[in-house]
């Protein structure tokens, strides 16, 4: 019997090394009617880094987390949020 992914575990794991302050990832998840939304807050020097020239990297994030099967009939969402400080 597969196992369900951990998804937090996976986009921490996927936007970690891309990061130049890793201690300063937050992620809340936000449980909706429609949609489990991962909010990922960074730090305002690594939100261009994660969101990308163009929105490519994000887009990339994007396809791997809602390619993986949740329970239930909600759907993933990742909303990319910048610290202020």
């Amino acid at each position: 019997m597969n196992e369900m992914p951990n998804i937090e575990d996976l986009l921490l794991t996927i936007v970690t090394p891309l990061v130049n302050h890793p201690d300063e990832i937050q992620l809340n998840i936000v449980d909706g009617d429609e949609f489990l939304e991962y909010h990922l807050l960074l730090h305002p020097d690594d939100v261009g880094r994660v969101i990308g020239k163009g929105g490519r990297v994000a887009n990339a994030i994007r396809t791997i987390l809602y390619s993986v099967r949740v329970a239930g009939p909600k759907r993933v969402r990742l909303v990319i949020e910048r610290e202020e400080l």
